[in-house]
């Protein structure tokens, strides 16, 4: 299906062209190394670094995850929600499209002592998960255009089919007290996730913000507890 964008022309216009900014200015050619809430992260080239807004998900991660929680954390990357969560729970699922994430997550989960703890899967969103969970976080990519290579692919979500398929089945992946944390912001189809998040049903509250200004525009991120 198609995506129609819920936004106006000129806000279509300006996500393509910050898009190809931020596509090429995040690109880096050797491995990274972040200090990221008290956690060593390694980031290969072909993995989405941390950013600045990282912290949003990532604070919201800690505060939310109880020592009992099973936790799936779709769209892992390199590990990092992860390995938050399993520093408080101990049955963790980490999930990816993209290899070099897989191996990223699991090297870093080894780094940071908590191997033990987490699965890592290759899934297409629920393709392979097994099983109910009673916390799920998802960093989504936020643009709906269709990804050139796997790099991109963590930051571009072809018609938001991904984003469509996680919200047709989250419900059917969560405990009777389960709930979401979801990353997402004004450079994406805001409301189009909001429609989809109410037509699954989910009550949203907002748990964290950050406001950011680009071009003299306002551009917003938030993190999203869905129940």
């Amino acid at each position: 299906m198609a995506h129609e964008p819920m936004l106006s022309p000129e806000d279509v216009d300006r996500i393509h062209r910050w898009h190809e900014e931020a596509n090429e200015g995040i690109r880096s050619d050797t491995p990274r190394t972040f200090s990221y809430l008290g956690h060593t992260i390694v980031v290969p080239p072909e993995v989405m670094p941390i950013s600045g807004t990282s912290a949003l998900l990532g604070d919201a991660v800690l505060e939310e995850v109880r020592e009992d929680d099973r936790v799936l954390d779709v769209g892992t990357g390199s590990g990092v929600n992860a390995i938050l969560a399993a520093s408080k729970s101990r049955d963790v699922v980490a999930v990816d499209i993209n290899p070099h994430a897989l191996a990223a997550a699991r090297e870093n989960a080894e780094r940071n002592g908590v191997g033990d703890r987490i699965t890592v899967l290759r899934s297409d969103v629920f393709e392979a998960v097994e099983g109910r969970f009673d916390l799920i976080v998802f960093d989504p990519p936020f643009r709906w255009f269709a990804p050139r290579d796997l790099f991109e692919a963590a930051i571009t979500d072809e018609d938001y089919r991904a984003l469509r398929a996680f919200f047709a089945g989250a419900r059917a992946h969560l405990t009777d007290r389960g709930r979401l944390l979801v990353f997402f912001g004004t450079s994406g189809d805001l409301p189009f996730l909001r429609r989809l998040a109410d037509e699954a049903g989910f009550t949203t509250e907002v748990v964290a913000s950050q406001e950011l200004t680009r071009e003299g525009r306002r551009v917003e991120y938030f993190t999203f507890r869905m129940s």
